[in-house]
């Protein structure tokens, strides 16, 4: 084996160095010692460094080194388990335990491994050394049904996507029942992450954020929660004027990005159009905010869908799974019966039910023999439609008057749509 380079050399004992300095800065307030710190990580880095040299194919004076270490380690253990901390309690933590093992086997991993390996670990030991009180704060603040959520995403992501063929099982339609099932995993991820933020981030609880992060999640259910609400409270109608807008304009960015990740050169196809009509939301959304007159007690809004439940119910994932299937059959059988229009006639009626499913076939190639440009104006077509079906609900459920404005500016994104797409060649 060859003599190791300079730079590992260096990487090692500056990452000891590292950890051993966060390691007495976090213990410095504490009265009794802890073995370890800025001198005995870097000796024991170069020891566990040395052994590994001695014998790089089979680690047996490296082993050796461990045993040695864990033995003296489990000694002071015990010592230690003797020792209250300051609730009074035993001081059973393995924290201390755990870093000198890691100093000690940075020597190899820094010797032996890509350097960032050596780095990453090194740094996250240290994050989560000084992160030990906001991270004890957050296990706190969690909720059982928050683990039980992160554990249903987990099977969603990293069990049954793995297992799912990658091959067509039917000849109706060139999608896989892995695309299929990915197809579900990104836009649960969406929703997650605005599950998240509602909970966990503060501004989230308040004002237009709680109607972005509604669009980021589902845009149609927030219309339908805003107009209700508008109906029931003449304070809260600026709100939801606003908020109604406001979700509709992230919908155009949330449907960019779900294109992006299957298909980026439709994705580049759509940027300039969907950003466009995004951006026309948002603006309109900001001057229905400002422009009306806020009432003496404004209400807060109440959150939107996603934070009231699980955004990760695998019943509802198996329900879109189906859906996302039936539309994959259902686009080729109206592409070979009827051409482009029939997309853009199947576009038009889908719009007024879940379009993700729709899209995501299109963004797949769940369609064959379509231009880009044509899925394109689909997908337009589709949001314009959603739109107009948003319109019907923001006037309906909020009694005609409380959200017209928001009702007039979803039919204007709608027209816009249309617009673009007889621009683009579409029709």
């Amino acid at each position: 084996m060859s003599a190791p380079s300079p730079t590992s050399v260096g990487l090692l004992l500056g990452l000891s160095f590292f950890l051993g300095l966060a390691f007495e800065d976090f213990f410095a307030h504490t009265g009794s010692r802890r073995p370890g710190g800025i001198r005995t990580f870097p000796m024991l880095a170069l020891a566990g460094g040395v052994l590994y040299l001695f014998d790089p194919a089979h680690f047996i004076p490296f082993t050796g080194g461990l045993l040695v270490l864990g033995a003296w380690l489990v000694v002071y253990y015990q010592s230690h388990l003797r020792e209250h901390d300051e609730q009074g309690e035993r001081d059973v933590g393995v924290v201390v335990l755990v870093l000198n093992v890691h100093a000690y086997l940075l020597g190899a991993v820094a010797l032996a491994l890509p350097h960032w390996i050596a780095v990453a670990t090194t740094v996250s030991s240290v994050l989560l050394l000084t992160g030990r009180e906001p991270l004890h704060n957050l296990a706190r603040r969690v909720d059982v049904k928050e683990v039980i959520t992160a554990g249903q995403f987990l099977i969603l992501t990293g069990i049954i996507l793995p297992l799912l063929p990658s091959e067509p099982v039917t000849t109706l339609t060139s999608i896989t029942p892995r695309q299929a099932w990915l197809a579900l995993v990104v836009v649960c991820a969406l929703s997650y992450a605005s599950y998240l933020a509602q909970r966990f981030w503060a501004p989230a609880a308040s004002g237009l954020w709680m109607a972005a992060l509604g669009g980021l999640y589902s845009s149609t259910a927030t219309t339908v929660v805003l107009a209700r609400q508008a109906r029931g409270e003449f304070a809260f109608r600026r709100f939801a004027q606003a908020g109604i807008t406001l979700a509709t304009g992230i919908m155009y960015l949330r449907i960019l990005v779900i294109v992006a990740v299957f298909n980026f050169t439709l994705a580049r196809r759509l940027a300039l159009p969907l950003c466009g009509l995004s951006l026309a939301g948002m603006l309109i959304s900001a001057l229905q905010y400002w422009l009306s007159k806020p009432t003496l007690h404004e209400p807060q809004p109440s959150p939107p869908p996603s934070a009231g439940g699980n955004p990760l119910q695998l019943g509802a994932a198996a329900a879109f799974s189906v859906l996302f299937i039936l539309t994959s059959l259902l686009s080729t059988w109206v592409k070979s019966e009827f051409g482009i229009a029939g997309i853009y006639s199947l576009a038009a009626i889908v719009g007024i039910t879940d379009i993700d499913p729709f899209v995501l076939n299109l963004a797949q190639g769940g369609t064959s023999g379509v231009s880009d440009t044509a899925l394109a104006a689909a997908i337009l077509i589709a949001a314009s439609s959603n739109n107009i079906l948003k319109a019907a609900y923001a006037a309906g459920f909020a009694g005609g008057h409380a959200t017209a404005g928001s009702a007039l500016a979803l039919v204007l994104l709608a027209i816009a749509g249309v617009a673009i797409v007889i621009a683009m060649g579409g029709f």
